[in-house]
């Protein structure tokens, strides 16, 4: 599969098949602190991702303003 990561921007390939929770835990990301994204669909932590899958990892970013 070609995973993008966006932070930092960079590309690598991975075998698959694998569940998205086991994915970030090989890249040593947080599943609570990362979005996996396949085409336009937001993935679940049990989805598969297939070896010919390409998919976008982005961080969760949160914040707003004080008042």
């Amino acid at each position: 599969m070609k995973v993008h990561l966006s932070h930092p921007e960079r590309q690598i390939e991975i075998k698959g098949p694998k569940r998205v929770q086991d994915l970030l835990r090989d890249l040593n990301l947080l599943v609570e602190a990362h979005l996996v994204i396949r085409g336009s669909d937001l993935m679940t932590e049990d989805e598969v991702v297939a070896d010919g899958d390409s998919i976008e990892i982005r961080p969760v970013i949160s914040g707003g303003s004080r008042t």
